[in-house]
């Protein structure tokens, strides 16, 4: 199929702290017609530019100036629930890659794969797929078949204030107003959130959402 016949493509944004290597991907990207709306540096232009620009994809770094990309991804995805992440990182550590999982990303590519690599992930991703390097495939597996809650009371690993905070965003409040009613920073909230979806292995707020709902926490 040629490029001509393709359905509008994709809006994406890359995240690298290096310049060169931003530059290469979008040129990757762009020849295949995807529209790359931002790049980023850091987790707070990243986080910035998403909520700015909204893509439909992020292809994220692990390793930026200000932080992690697991740390970028859980702030975009607190904002934009529909977002897809894809990590392209050089590293192959199972704590990066764990960590990126956890916060909801749709898989991880390691920096070696080449430019047809890549298109095809970033297509698979737009398609909904999980998309994993091969070595990391079996890494990945193992973590989710271990992910059975044995004490089957999953919330038990949230603090009170935790649980407090996951009770009002069932409830469709936005940060500010559960900062508002808790005494609370809105950036305090946030944070609270983002725990609550490492330690439940949630996406978003959609998801924490139906959690409560279906474990009688509203």
């Amino acid at each position: 199929m040629n490029d001509s016949s393709r359905e509008p493509q994709a809006r994406v944004m890359i995240v690298d702290d290096h310049p060169m290597w931003r530059d290469a991907v979008e040129r990757d990207l762009v020849a295949r017609c995807y529209d790359v709306v931002a790049t980023a540096g850091s987790v707070r232009e990243a986080v910035d530019r998403a909520r700015a620009t909204r893509p439909d994809l992020v292809l994220m770094d692990m390793n930026l100036p200000d932080g992690n990309g697991a740390d970028a991804t859980s702030a975009i995805m607190l904002t934009l629930a529909e977002v897809k992440v894809l990590v392209l990182s050089a590293s192959s550590a199972r704590s990066d890659v764990l960590d990126a999982v956890k916060v909801g990303a749709s898989g991880y590519l390691l920096k070696s794969a080449s430019a047809a690599e890549l298109v095809d992930a970033v297509e698979a991703t737009l398609r909904g797929d999980a998309v994993f390097t091969p070595e990391l495939a079996g890494l990945v597996l193992a973590h989710l078949r271990g992910r059975v809650d044995t004490t089957n009371d999953p919330a038990s690993a949230l603090t009170p204030r935790e649980s407090e905070v996951l009770r009002m965003v069932a409830k469709g409040l936005a940060s500010k107003q559960i900062a508002s009613r808790l005494g609370l920073s809105s950036r305090t909230v946030d944070n609270h959130v983002a725990a609550t979806l490492r330690k439940l292995h949630l996406a978003n707020r959609v998801e924490l959402t139906r959690f409560a709902l279906e474990n009688g926490l509203d």
